[in-house]
């Protein structure tokens, strides 16, 4: 069954609608966990086993430029994909690698009103992200 939001998304965008292109998108929306490509290769290969791990690179980097996913490095340099785009931050364990998004209006806006204040010379803010690392407490360990 084709996803319908996959789909808009896609064409929002501008993109032709492969089967690819819906089924990796599709993959990252409903993991939820940050997936790296090797895991999202993993996914696909169920009901794509042909699909190379070029091809879902090619498609990672092609739906980061045009605003559809972002990337999120860990503290082990693994790059990870998010294909929440709204606004928030990212709750990194170091014990288990896991990423949560973390969403506070709070915390954006002192984050806003501080960098609008203190201006950074020779550099202009469009958007920021906040990677807070630590630990999960141990009940909250396997989500």
């Amino acid at each position: 069954m084709v996803n319908r939001s996959v789909v808009k998304i896609l064409a929002k965008h501008g993109m032709k609608i492969t089967p690819q292109r819906i089924a990796i998108l599709d993959v990252i929306i409903n993991l939820q966990n940050h997936p790296t490509a090797d895991t999202i290769c993993d996914y696909l290969r169920l009901s794509y086993p042909h699909i190379s791990i070029g091809t879902v690179y090619k498609t990672l980097d092609t739906f980061e430029s045009k605003g559809i996913i972002n990337k999120v490095y860990s503290e082990t340099d693994t790059m990870r994909y998010d294909g929440v785009i709204t606004q928030h931050h990212h709750l990194y364990c170091i014990d288990s690698e896991r990423i949560d998004d973390y969403y506070d209006d709070g915390l954006n806006k002192l984050l806003n009103d501080y960098l609008k204040k203190k201006k950074i010379p020779d550099f202009i803010v469009e958007d920021f992200k906040l990677q807070i690392i630590g630990r999960f407490n141990e009940k909250n360990k396997t989500k």
